[in-house]
């Protein structure tokens, strides 16, 4: 019996050893290697510190800056622990609202921030992606639609030249992968730190 044991206990050690130790440091150092940065985080640093990750959007209220897509994320409520409580772009807890088409909070939601929106710049149509949450609920990016309708809201919030805002959102326009596959986009914190920068000068 142990020479049938025997085998099948050095199998289990071996691939312990293969897949889960050999394997993982082999690609975490393969990764370190050839993709430092995304391996990392793609961690975002101003004046030497980290102030957020290119994959993780953040909640941009103020009016001076360019707002990213609503996020539906959660936390635990402080007060109440069988309860949650919104906490948008919590990476702790990524998720949609898991609300369908009928659902009349989502509805009701939708139309809220559409009416906002269309009082902020009433001539030009709203873009989905400001009304509407992705999947994850930490989307960092939004379309260049999305970043343009903002751009008189910016503008008059920092008094800045609404043609100078339009340059520095198809500046920071990411196009598609080979030019084929994705959306252009917009990474929120990079245009907002761009739009740091430019206050600057």
């Amino acid at each position: 019996m142990l020479r049938e044991i025997r085998p099948a206990l050095m199998m289990i050690v071996l691939l312990t050893v293969i897949t889960g130790l050999a394997y993982p440091l082999a690609m975490t150092g393969i990764a370190q290697a050839v993709f430092p940065s995304q391996a990392n985080g793609s961690l975002v640093e101003k004046d030497g510190k980290v102030i957020g990750s290119a994959l993780i959007g953040q909640n941009f209220t103020r009016p001076e800056y360019f707002h990213g897509r609503p996020s539906a994320t959660s936390d635990t409520d402080p007060n109440d622990s069988t309860k949650t409580v919104p906490a948008p772009y919590n990476a702790a807890n990524s998720s949609g609202s898991n609300a369908g088409p009928t659902s009349k909070a989502l509805i009701d939601r939708v139309k809220e921030d559409v009416e906002k929106l269309k009082a902020e710049n009433p001539d030009v149509p709203v873009p989905m992606d400001l009304v509407t949450t992705s999947a994850s609920g930490l989307d960092p990016d939004i379309s260049p639609e999305a970043a343009l309708f903002q751009v008189p809201r910016v503008a008059k919030a920092r008094n800045f030249d609404e043609a100078q805002l339009r340059q520095l959102v198809q500046q920071q326009t990411t196009g598609r992968l080979f030019g084929l596959l994705g959306e252009p986009r917009v990474n929120v914190l990079q245009l907002n730190m761009a739009l740091d920068a430019l206050a600057k000068r």
